[in-house]
C-alpha cells in the first residue's frame, strides 16, 4: 500500500507530466489553426463534433464552451454517427473529429461519408501521419509524447491537450467575432454576469411588502409598520400619498437612546427627509453599489415621487450577483 507522501508524489507528477504537455500546444498553433477559426465564423452555419471514447467526452465539453460563446455547435458520437446520426449534418455545417489515433475503425468508416456530403473537415488530432489528418481539409495538432498514466495507456496527457485545443479554438473565435460581456450574458441569463447586466430593481422590489406610514402617525405605528413588513425601514408619507420621508429600525434605536417622551412623537419628527431612492427600471447591481457607498441595507422605490417599495440589499445578494 502506497503512503500519503508516495500518494501526493504520484498526484504532482501527474500535474507535471500535463504541464509539459500543454506548454508544447502553443507550437501548434498555426496558419490552419487560424484558417478554422476563419473558416467556422464565415460558413454562419453549426459546428458539429465528433469522437469516440474519451475523446468523444472531451468533445461535449468544446461543445459547451462554443455554444456558449456564440458559436452554434452539436456533439455527434461518431459510432453513433455511422447508425444514422449522420443526418445531424447540413450541408453548410463545418465538421471537427477529435482522435488521439486518427485511425480507429469508426473514424475510418466514417470520415469518407463526411467527406462524400462536401462539408469541410478539420481533424483535431495527436498523429498527424494518421488516416484522419490525412483526408482532412485541416489539421489542429494536439500531440503529446506520453501519456501521464505511468503504464502511458489511460488517456491523460492527450485528453487534456485535446480540451486545451478546443478551449484556444473556442477563445480565438470569440475574439474574431468581437463577442462582448453583454454577448456573453445572452447565453447565460441564469448566470451571475447575465444577472448583473438585466436584473433590475423591478424584478426584485414586488416580491416585498410595502411598509408606510403617515407624517402624522404616531410612533407606535411606525414600529408595528416596520416589525410586521419585515424590512428594516418604512416609508412615510404626507396626506396625499407622496413619499417625503423614510424612518429605519436605527433611527428607532437612535430615539430610544435619546429617552424623550415618545407618546408625543410622530413620524414626521424623526423621519429623514432625502431619503434615497432608485427607480424600478436601475439595475439591481446599481442599486447595491449605491447601498455599499451609503452603507444602508434597503432603498426607496419610487418613480414621480410616487412610492413603490422598498427593495433590500438581502434581495440582491440571494441572486448571487456580487
Amino acid at each position: 500500500m502506497k503512503n500519503n507522501d508516495e500518494i501526493i508524489e504520484s498526484g504532482k507528477k501527474t500535474i507535471l507530466e500535463e504541464y509539459k504537455a500543454i506548454k508544447k500546444l502553443v507550437n501548434y498553433i498555426d496558419e490552419d489553426f487560424a484558417t478554422a477559426v476563419k473558416l467556422i465564423y464565415k460558413s454562419n452555419a453549426r459546428v458539429i463534433i465528433t469522437g469516440i471514447g474519451k475523446s468523444a467526452n472531451i468533445a461535449q465539453k468544446i461543445v459547451a464552451t462554443l455554444n456558449s460563446t456564440g458559436t452554434p455547435s452539436i456533439f455527434m458520437h461518431a459510432a453513433d454517427a455511422i447508425h444514422g446520426d449522420l443526418g445531424i449534418i447540413s450541408p453548410k455545417d463545418v465538421v471537427i473529429c477529435i482522435s488521439k489515433s486518427g485511425n480507429t475503425p469508426e473514424i475510418k468508416v466514417l470520415v469518407p461519408f463526411i467527406k462524400n456530403f462536401g462539408n469541410k473537415l478539420i481533424a483535431l488530432v495527436s498523429n498527424t501521419d494518421s488516416f484522419l489528418a490525412k483526408n482532412s481539409d485541416l489539421t489542429i495538432k494536439a500531440s503529446v509524447e506520453k501519456e501521464a498514466c505511468p503504464n502511458n495507456l489511460a488517456p491523460t496527457s492527450s485528453t487534456t491537450a485535446q480540451l486545451v485545443m478546443g478551449d484556444a479554438l473556442a477563445v480565438a473565435l470569440l475574439d474574431y467575432r468581437n463577442f462582448s460581456d453583454n454577448d456573453f450574458a445572452k447565453f447565460h441569463p441564469g448566470g451571475a454576469l447575465g444577472k448583473r447586466l438585466y436584473l433590475r430593481v423591478d424584478d426584485l422590489y414586488k416580491t416585498n411588502e410595502k411598509p408606510y406610514v403617515y407624517e402624522t402617525d404616531s410612533i407606535d405605528k411606525v414600529i408595528i409598520e416596520i416589525s410586521k413588513k419585515r424590512l428594516g425601514a418604512t416609508a412615510v408619507l404626507n396626506q396625499i400619498g407622496e413619499l417625503t420621508g423614510v424612518i429605519t429600525d436605527g433611527d428607532l434605536r437612535r430615539m430610544l437612546q435619546k429617552k424623550l417622551d415618545i407618546s408625543k412623537i410622530t413620524a414626521n419628527n424623526i423621519k429623514h427627509s432625502s431619503p434615497k431612492t432608485v427607480s424600478p427600471t436601475m439595475l439591481a447591481i446599481k442599486a447595491f453599489e449605491l447601498m455599499k457607498n451609503n452603507n444602508i441595507t434597503q432603498l426607496i422605490v419610487s418613480e414621480e415621487n410616487k412610492y413603490l417599495g422598498i427593495v433590500h440589499l438581502h434581495d440582491i445578494l440571494n441572486e448571487g450577483i456580487v
